[in-house]
């Protein structure tokens, strides 16, 4: 491929590298962050199972606001290392908070 005009050819480049230049400032200034998510500790009562400590946290705690009780329940499981959905009273958790 012969290039006919030489300075037309530096322009569109130059103009190509601009426009790819302008993008990536619009995209890094995006937000992408990694927010740490902060965590409150409750203690099982006794009679207190994970249903209805999740659906506490359902009315009580913006984290989950419209959020299915059973994605907090799954979420309890895995943020307290829990094997099954078992707690016992005086049990702490791990609750996370906004």
């Amino acid at each position: 491929m012969k290039i006919v005009n030489t300075k037309k050819f530096i322009r569109s480049i130059l103009l190509i590298l601009g426009i790819i230049f302008i993008i990536s400032l619009i995209i890094s200034k995006a937000s992408f962050s990694y927010k740490v998510t902060e965590y409150k500790t409750i203690y099982v009562s006794s009679g207190d199972t994970l249903w209805s400590i999740a659906s506490m946290q359902l009315k009580t705690n913006d984290y989950y606001k419209n959020e299915d009780i059973r994605f907090v329940i799954n979420d309890l499981i895995k943020i307290n290392n829990l094997e099954n959905s078992n707690i016992q009273a005086n049990q702490e958790l791990k609750v996370p908070i906004i």
